[in-house]
């Protein structure tokens, strides 16, 4: 890919560098909030020391924090902001709802309305229960699964970082305190694109796996059919099979990876964009497995989901309208334009600089993410802390790249030269096999570790 970067737009890119707000608030914040946010992957353990601690506000593609820097910015919400922060006419279906009411003791219109915009867009959604989250639901649909079967186990997909924060999933992971043994030994896991060892599990647990569950596809796609044959497998051994789109759908395709990879799932949740950034999932399925949590059986009920604030309406509204603008613009189509080529700038970028061996990038064009490696070759905190700080250091704040509606060619090029400059910055630190005298600050960890 041939550069569009013109003297003007280079000129125009200015080092951030002062943090002095953010630095100042840091303590007073973990003094009040455990882990100094909501959301662990938000957390400071996962940014350069110079980077920004709190956003302001945005508006499209652009953050401010509170210092006062600007950013294009690329996690958009852990990827749940897909058309743009602030993007009006979202914003704007929410408020009218505002204005008429948040919550009701009895259900509103606008719940079966959403669920139907839902159906519309999924195939296989015979019904739909909506949460705010996709851990809530993911978990309600295991429920769903050990009522419908009978049975105990959940086989997990071991390649997927993350499901549930409940003790079926974090039970897995070494951040497993305060969990008992025996929600651990509840789960156990499989690999994807590895038909075999989900036999096996089927093998060695027989009759006791109520449900198979992964995401269509994160990094690596589906190889060999391996979708349809995970389905059967399941099928064949009398489990429910479920897929996580929280992070696909929206994404990959309006009618989520499902319809990418033409495979319809007995049980399939979604979340994060499905509202642009509003509070909302949904669980969605068979309505012979989802009728369980309802009324219209005689069979024994199933307490399945019934949060105060699940259906709360100016989300439901925010998602109607955040699904039409899906339905009716190109939503998808300049999610992977946009996408491809950032990922042609990145390639580019980081091969001048020598560094292609070192700097990678990996997904479907609409869900980029990096990766980062040391003189020795091996995946490193350390650098990839180096190259967050060297992004941000010039306007790009940027954990992984996920490109939104809002991202444009402009944006696309002026992040490809921020990728340059940072890349140059990493081949120093190749060169002399450290990240000493270049890394302000500690480096990055992984979220799930037993000791901080």
């Amino acid at each position: 890919m041939e550069s569009t970067i013109d003297s003007r737009t280079v000129r125009a890119l200015v080092e951030r560098i002062n943090f002095e707000n953010s630095a100042a608030v840091r303590s007073k914040v973990h003094r009040v909030i455990p882990g100094g946010t909501h959301t662990y992957a938000k957390g400071d353990d996962q940014f350069p020391e110079r980077s920004p601690g709190f956003i302001a506000r945005g508006k499209g593609c652009h953050v401010w924090d509170i210092d006062g820097n600007e950013f294009i910015e690329y996690g958009m919400g852990l990827r749940a902001v897909t058309l743009g922060h602030a993007y009006a006419p979202v914003v704007e279906a929410a408020y009218r709802q505002m204005l008429l009411g948040n919550n009701f003791n009895r259900p509103a219109l606008l719940e079966l309305e959403c669920a139907q915009m839902l159906q519309s867009l999924v195939p296989g959604a015979e019904m739909v229960k909506f949460a705010k989250d996709g851990s809530a639901v993911l978990t309600a649909g295991l429920k769903l699964a050990r009522a419908y079967t009978g049975r105990t186990l959940v086989a997990i997909c071991g390649e997927s970082p993350f499901f549930s924060y409940n003790d079926w999933f974090i039970g897995q992971t070494p951040m497993d305190g305060g969990i008992p043994p025996v929600s651990k030994s509840m789960t156990i896991t499989f690999s994807y694109n590895d038909i075999g060892s989900l036999e096996r599990l089927f093998e060695q647990y027989p009759g006791q796996i109520a449900m198979v569950l992964m995401e269509p596809a994160r990094v690596t796609e589906p190889q060999d059919g391996f979708l349809h044959k995970a389905r059967e497998t399941a099928h064949r051994h009398g489990a429910v099979f479920m897929l996580d789109e929280t992070i696909s759908g929206f994404r990959f395709h309006r009618g989520g990876a499902q319809s990418v990879y033409g495979i319809t799932p007995d049980l399939s949740c979604f979340g994060k964009a499905m509202a642009n950034g509003f509070s909302l999932s949904a669980l969605t399925g068979r309505r012979e497995i989802m009728e369980l949590g309802g009324l219209q059986h005689e069979k024994e009920r199933v307490f399945l989901l019934s949060t105060t604030h699940g259906a709360e309406y100016p989300a439901l509204a925010a998602a109607i309208e955040t699904m039409r603008i899906y339905r009716d613009e190109p939503v998808i189509e300049h999610l992977y334009r946009v996408g491809e080529r950032l990922r042609e700038g990145f390639k580019q970028a980081v091969s001048d600089a020598g560094m292609e061996n070192h700097i990678t990038i990996v997904g479907r064009p609409c869900n980029l993410l990096f990766g980062t490696r040391d003189h020795d070759d091996n995946p490193s905190q350390a650098f990839r802390t180096l190259f967050l700080q060297e992004l941000i250091r010039w306007g790009v704040l940027a954990p992984s790249f996920i490109v939104s509606y809002s991202h444009d060619n402009s944006d696309i090029d002026n992040t490809v030269e921020a990728i340059a400059r940072a890349a140059r910055v990493y081949a120093k630190a190749i060169d002399a096999r450290s990240t000493d005298g270049l890394l302000i600050g500690a480096p990055t960890k992984p979220v799930y570790r037993r000791y901080n």
